[in-house]
């Protein structure tokens, strides 16, 4: 019984690849030390100010985005828009508390343009490296999959793309012929299960991957124990591929081996950053719109009768009803069990509604709903609860956008998916960016998201 718990401890806690754990702390680390490098190089001190805004680095940064074996010009625009939003961020945080006149404008200027080639250069040159290292023949991985059906060939792929990195795929075992197998040209299909022994002996196979469907359990297991006297390194690849996963994870639960496949990313300690960054960036934002927002107000007002503020029912986290604030842009308030969307000319719109609209003023209010836990900055954009019973009964995974708190702006919009859903196709589109952004969602895709709305407010033509 010790040996099956301590197992499953090493099994449920799979340290990171080396990449992955340098990664986690490259970028953070680099933006900050750069940060005192360049205050030493400009004969500044590093004081309160440069140790606070080190701080708020790491903590807008960390964990890093794992770039390393990533090619090409790419990484440097990957690189450069996740820095810009940083930056975005450092400034409107300056802005609010004064803290910008602590730092001399020329080495701001030249840290913040000279840190994202550090980073890139790292990147490139670590890649390099890696892929050196991995082509000794000391290094070098033989590897088999064991399986020649769909996941079979899907891991196959992956190993073939991952050749510069120290795997070299010998074949594929299977006990079918090859005339019933649909393989890929360049694998061949080498034996059946029985030789597998065998050709790991006199081969020096390292990993071997078990990627029989869970139908065949009983030939699994009298494998795995077959398997058992060899050198050669085990992994079984479920498959799990007809399912959209969302966060996949696998997690101890009472000492019960759980697999998460739809699976909010807001957990742990990644809520807490989710929420503090809203609170943080929402107090600052208001600050610092609250001229806007009272000017907007006092437009809508004279606009037309009605009241500033339009409350509509919209779906929030969990299928939890909320109401979100916007400032009234129609000369109609639809609420209830049919609402009708905006489109273009749309004649209930007034004049300034229009203007509003098109530049993502009306939805200002929307920041003291992220204040009261009700929004997030960031997220799948709230869609009214009528939409949502007519879509969810015919956009696949439509309310998997509901694992997390609906945002103001998301990745989906940055995307040139805002406006009318007059089809049901756009609306698929557009849950399939939310989905895709619950399953790769870091701090820094947020700030990319903000910083591309940022310019979308004045340069799209989209929404109306």
């Amino acid at each position: 019984m010790f040996e099956d718990r301590s197992a499953r401890k090493q099994f449920l806690n799979a340290p990171p690849s080396v990449p992955a754990a340098i990664a986690s702390v490259l970028e953070p680390v680099l933006a900050a030390t750069s940060l005192a490098v360049f205050h030493a190089l400009f004969g500044q001190p590093f004081g309160g100010p440069a140790m606070a805004m080190a701080i708020l680095l790491l903590v807008l940064m960390f964990p890093g985005v794992n770039r390393f074996g990533k090619t090409g010009i790419g990484v440097g625009i990957d690189i450069f828009l996740s820095w810009s939003g940083v930056l975005m961020v450092l400034v409107l945080v300056g802005y609010a508390t004064g803290g910008l006149a602590a730092f001399q404008p020329r080495m701001l200027l030249a840290w913040a343009l000279i840190t994202p080639l550090v980073h890139w250069a790292c990147v490139v040159g670590g890649t390099a490296w890696m892929r050196h290292r991995a082509a000794l023949p000391q290094h070098r991985r033989p590897a088999v999959v064991v399986g020649a059906h769909r996941m079979g060939q899907r891991v196959a792929q992956m190993l073939a793309a991952r050749k510069g990195y120290g795997h070299d795929l010998l074949g594929f075992f299977d006990d079918r012929s090859a005339e019933r197998l649909d393989l890929p040209g360049a694998v061949p299909l080498v034996g059946g299960l029985a030789e597998l022994p065998d050709f790991i002996e006199r081969h020096g196979v390292k990993d071997v991957f078990i990627t029989l469907p869970l139908t065949s359990q009983p030939r699994i297991l009298q494998l795995m124990e077959t398997l058992q006297n060899s050198t050669a390194s085990l992994h079984f690849v479920p498959d799990v591929f007809g399912v959209s996963i969302i966060q996949g994870r696998l997690e101890d639960m009472g000492g019960v081996p759980v697999v998460g496949l739809h699976v909010t990313p807001f957990t742990g300690i990644n809520g807490l950053l989710k929420r503090a960054s809203d609170v943080v960036l929402a107090t600052l934002i208001l600050l610092l719109i609250t001229p806007v927002m009272l000017a907007v107000a006092v437009g809508v007002k004279l606009s037309s009768p009605g009241p500033v503020i339009f409350r509509q029912r919209r779906t929030g986290l969990d299928g939890e009803v909320i109401e979100v604030y916007k400032f009234r842009s129609m000369t109609t308030q639809d609420n209830g069990a049919v609402v009708q969307q905006a489109t273009r000319n749309d004649p209930r719109v007034t004049r300034f509604g229009a203007f509003i609209r098109r530049t993502s003023l009306d939805e200002l209010p929307q920041f003291f709903n992220v204040l009261k836990g009700q929004m997030s900055i960031v997220g799948p954009r709230p869609h009214a609860v009528a939409h949502n019973e007519q879509y969810r009964k015919i956009v696949k995974a439509y309310m998997a956008r509901h694992k997390v708190k609906p945002g103001i702006t998301g990745w989906a919009q940055v995307n040139g998916l805002r406006g009318e859903t007059d089809t049901v196709e756009k609306m698929a589109r557009r849950v399939e960016y939310d989905l895709e952004y619950l399953r790769n969602w870091s701090l820094g895709l947020d700030l990319l998201i903000i910083a591309r709305t940022a310019k979308l407010m004045f340069f799209d033509r989209k929404a109306y």
